[in-house]
């Protein structure tokens, strides 16, 4: 299944950009809960980092996070 319930970030490859729209505080918060599931520790300046991403366009954000949370699920 490429997506959770009411989820718009992909569990698989994707061969297309994402449609939609999200507002910016919800791509942040969508990026901090993907990092957070992955167990990354974020310093400083990756706050900031996050932050910036942020504000990019809804399709480079939700690739990013479905970029984390694919490569969080990645056997080691």
């Amino acid at each position: 299944m490429p997506y959770r319930d009411n989820d718009p970030i992909s569990n698989i490859p994707l061969n297309s950009a994402p449609f939609g729209y999200s507002p910016e505080a919800l791509q942040r918060e969508s990026l901090y809960a993907e990092l957070s599931s992955a167990g990354v520790e974020l310093g400083t300046y990756d706050h900031r980092i996050v932050e910036w991403i942020a504000g990019w366009d809804y399709p480079t954000v939700a690739t990013i996070a479905s970029l984390i949370r694919r490569a969080a699920r990645t056997p080691k």
